[in-house]
């Protein structure tokens, strides 16, 4: 019987490259295959602007393949990479909102794609390093699980996979905390041991998200008024794209205390400004779901749970219920900071994603 074929996702990082060995040593027929998905910029960028999706990710996932004994290819996914990331980063952007165009990339570009094209060649699974495990519960669902490093973990931006897709995936790296997969590359030798790990957000190496999404459009966002809860002016703003919920920093307004945006009107092109207890709120609304662990059939269950509203959120106990066909409200125990419209809302039930949404 020949042996299960096995599609790693490899970024050219150590957490990858790792998945890679470790699932050779499993007794798996490995393929290593790198993603270009939007790399144009010029061979002297590609040092500072590496990443997990920089030109350089394919030289040295290369090097890692050749030194681990398994074939490598470069899978071209330009297309789907902008349809599915970057237009919708830039339209949320646009419409008030602030995306995470990670969760994006996971579900649609890094598993959709990327597992259709892998089955299409013969492979049974992909596989990634993300820091979470896959399992099947016992009702036969699959869910994500935490990973063992609550410091790595990355469950958060994985909500939104299909039960298909998870019934081929494998995330071997989220058994081990991120310093003994260090230790292990460091003892197989390979080069990427000490690697940074990768940026946030892959096609904007500079963070300046608003000058990105001008520069992709081809027009600057027009500036608008900054204006409080009663509508009062209190100056200029720079364009919406160059603001989100909570943010302080930036503002270059003078109010002799700390204010913060509270909101962003896209219809009449202002930024609401406010004190800091304005940014406060126990009740959470999200759409599109997915469905991982819960059990939430029928308008109106409700369960406990403990909920996400950002990557680097700790996490807090509310209680969520299904509210219509496609949304849910999340009621936090305590109101929770700076809840972002276009954010993930990602709830656990235990160590388990039971679900998540998109902020409304």
């Amino acid at each position: 019987m020949s042996k299960k074929k096995v599609v790693v996702g490899m970024s050219g990082g150590v957490d990858s490259s790792v998945a890679a060995w470790l699932l050779k040593e499993q007794g798996w027929d490995v393929i290593g295959v790198t993603m270009q998905i939007w790399q144009e910029e010029e061979p002297s960028l590609q040092e500072e602007n590496g990443g997990c999706c920089g030109l350089s990710a394919v030289e040295d996932a290369r090097r890692v393949a050749a030194a681990l004994g398994i074939p490598h290819y470069v899978m071209n996914f330009r297309r789907e990479f902008k349809e599915q990331v970057i237009d919708y980063f830039i339209d949320e952007y646009r419409r008030g909102r602030t995306p995470n165009p990670c969760i994006a990339c996971n579900r649609y570009v890094k598993w959709e794609s990327l597992l259709k094209r892998s089955l299409d060649i013969g492979a049974d699974y992909i596989a990634t390093g993300h820091y979470a495990r896959v399992e099947q519960l016992p009702g036969g669902r699959f869910a994500i699980r935490n990973s063992v490093t609550a410091q790595k973990d990355q469950t958060y931006a994985l909500y939104n996979l299909t039960q298909e897709q998870l019934s081929h995936t494998l995330m071997p790296v989220g058994a081990y905390r991120k310093e003994e997969i260090r230790e292990m590359a460091q003892q197989l030798g390979l080069f990427v041991a000490a690697k940074p790990d990768s940026q946030e957000i892959c096609f904007v190496p500079d963070k300046d998200y608003a000058g990105f999404i001008d520069r992709t459009v081809g027009e600057k966002m027009p500036e608008g008024n900054f204006v409080n809860a009663k509508g009062e002016i209190l100056g200029r703003h720079k364009g919406i794209t160059h603001y989100t919920i909570g943010q302080r920093k930036g503002l270059n307004l003078s109010m002799g205390h700390p204010v913060f945006v509270t909101k962003i009107c896209p219809e009449t092109n202002e930024v609401v400004i406010g004190d800091n207890e304005e940014i406060f709120q126990r009740e959470v609304r999200a759409n599109r779901l997915n469905f991982m662990a819960a059990k939430l059939s029928k308008i109106g269950d409700s369960m406990r749970a403990a909920a996400k509203i950002r990557y680097n959120h700790a996490g807090a106990p509310c209680t969520v219920t299904l509210t219509g066909e496609d949304e849910i409200l999340c009621t936090f125990d305590e109101p929770v900071r700076a809840v972002t419209p276009g954010q993930a809302l990602v709830f656990y039930d235990g160590e388990y994603v039971g679900g998540g949404g998109t902020i409304l």
